[in-house]
């Protein structure tokens, strides 16, 4: 008898806790489809048997007919949204209620992580964006360019000394290399060649710090997702404190020496001093889209001059330029090394942007400027077809912060009632390869994004930088970071296709983050009679 008892009482605990939460959806009349417990969704990806692109299009593509699906990040519910109208009501009209991202990791766990300003939540975030906002305005842009051009010459100087006809790069540790340098002049002030000094240690810590490579590092990086408590009992950190002692020393020390010394330099470090002491304010620009077609608004909450706000520590500067860092040194690595890709095996695209590159230099004696490389129609054309083909961000999500309900608008719709806590979802590559909105989604197309075609792109079905007040605040730093290392590149280099470039496009499965199998490579063929 109590044997018995022992195994209901087990087998009731086992149906509560692993099958009982993956049913959050069904209960509440939203389609789903059957997760696997405990792994939920993430099951194939998980297993190394999909990579996480193509498991967000088949989750975006197995109801159709929804303006929304249910799914589950492990054992965590969350309402992936796919109606256009929807996402602009939820991510603009009424953001008041999704204000927050998911917590990566439990409140304290790591400061660096924590404060930085994709995890601060509600009023803090607020405040934190006020006061960030003006370093990313155009004229601050422009005060940059010079560094990152600096930093884009360096890197062309290291291949032409090379002295090959034809050299083969695998383009991610290249390109991570460069925005490693990026990062270091235009945040730290700090200047750093990785490709000649490849073990430097800015470029090491930084290596560790964006590295969700292999099945450890993905269950390390789902477990702080899906149970951010539990990996803080078992002290599982996003960053070794190695990395994070890094970083604070960093700031420590810059800072120290600059007040010390009077130094004044046009990087980030630089702006953070300001903005702690309240010398920023955000300066419209008198351009529309003066970065391209992908450049996200700023939303009045950025734009604020009157911000009430506690004084920004050392530790809060630390967590904004590592957050910066990590966007940089993966993410935008990761969306160039697919552009490059891209160009490498569709040459025709290649070409014609190498006529728009070699006719800008002419009509401007050789110089680039910030304002010269935004006048480029075909170069931000073939920019923005390459963040809808291969978003670097493959989804994004929102905390509900108010008790919220979608109203039903269709037969098969009944409606659903958010509570403070519920997660969704905006899987932006599932949108930018949707068929309905892109005809021929696989194909690298820049033709979609000419003067003809871009006022057909609904806005909120081109997601690159997210969608609302809570976009990507640095998409203007990404925009021209992209286009001045690909402008130097086609001016020197032809991109070709080697023995080692995978064709067709293979995702990797074996990690977290978007990548092709066997690696980014092409070849570097040198232009010959090049000034």
């Amino acid at each position: 008898m109590i044997w018995a008892l022992v195994i209901v009482a087990g087998a009731l605990l086992f149906y509560y806790f692993l099958f009982r939460p993956q049913q959050y959806w069904s209960d509440r009349n939203v389609k789903q489809g059957t997760p696997i417990p405990i792994l939920g969704d993430n099951f194939w990806t998980i297993t190394g048997q999909e990579a996480m692109m193509d498991t967000v299009k088949r989750l975006y593509n197995r109801n159709k007919d929804r303006r929304y699906t249910g799914m589950y990040q492990m054992t965590l519910p969350t309402l992936m949204i796919r109606d256009l109208d929807l996402i602009k009501q939820i991510t603009v009209k009424d953001f008041d209620h999704f204000v927050d991202h998911r917590q990566f990791q439990a409140e304290g766990a790591d400061p660096l992580w924590t404060k930085n300003l994709f995890s601060l939540k509600g009023d803090a975030w607020r405040d934190m964006r006020a006061t960030l906002s003006p370093t990313f305005t155009s004229s601050k842009m422009r005060a940059m360019f010079v560094l990152m051009e600096k930093a884009a010459q360096q890197y062309i100087d290291f291949y032409l000394q090379k002295n090959k006809d034809v050299l083969d790069i695998e383009l991610k540790d290249s390109f991570t290399r460069f925005a490693n340098d990026v990062i270091a002049t235009c945040a730290f002030g700090i200047t750093v060649d990785s490709l000649k000094e490849p073990e430097n240690e800015f470029y090491m810590n930084g290596k560790e710090a964006t590295n969700f490579a292999g099945l450890k590092q993905t269950m390390k990086f789902l477990l702080n997702i899906a149970a951010p408590k539990v990996a803080q009992l078992l002290k599982i950190s996003l960053f070794t404190p190695k990395v994070t002692q890094f970083f604070k020393d960093l700031i420590h020390d810059t800072v120290k020496m600059r007040e010390e010394q009077n130094i004044i330099r046009p990087d980030m470090i630089n702006l953070l001093m300001e903005a702690r002491k309240g010398r920023l304010q955000y300066e419209e620009s008198s351009e529309t889209q003066d970065s391209g077609f992908a450049t996200v608004e700023e939303s009045d909450i950025g734009k604020k001059v009157q911000v009430k706000k506690a004084p920004m520590t050392e530790l809060d500067m630390a967590a904004q330029v590592l957050i910066f860092f990590f966007a940089g040194f993966d993410t935008i690595s990761t969306m160039m090394s697919f552009l490059c890709y891209e160009l490498a095996v569709n040459p025709d695209v290649q070409e014609k942007l190498r006529q728009e590159i070699d006719g800008t230099l002419e009509e401007n004696k050789g110089k680039i400027s910030y304002d010269v490389l935004n006048k480029m129609k075909y170069m931000d054309m073939v920019i923005s077809e390459g963040m809808r083909k291969n978003s670097p961000a493959i989804a994004v999500d929102r905390v509900c912060t108010k008790a919220y309900t979608i109203k039903p608008e269709r037969p098969n719709e009944q409606p659903v009632h958010l509570k403070p806590g519920d997660v969704i979802w905006l899987p932006i590559a599932g949108i930018h390869h949707d068929e309905d909105l892109y005809p021929n989604p696989s194909k690298f197309d820049p033709e979609r994004f000419s003067d003809e075609n871009k006022g057909n792109i609904n806005a909120y079905g081109y997601l690159p930088f997210g969608s609302g007040p809570r976009n990507c605040i640095g998409s203007r730093f990404a925009l021209m970071e992209c286009k001045t290392l690909v402008f130097h590149i086609l001016r020197n280099f032809e991109l070709t296709v080697i023995a080692k470039t995978t064709i067709p496009m293979k995702l990797a499965k074996q990690q977290f983050n978007p990548a092709i199998e066997g690696g980014f490579w092409v070849g570097y063929k040198r232009r010959q009679n090049v000034s």
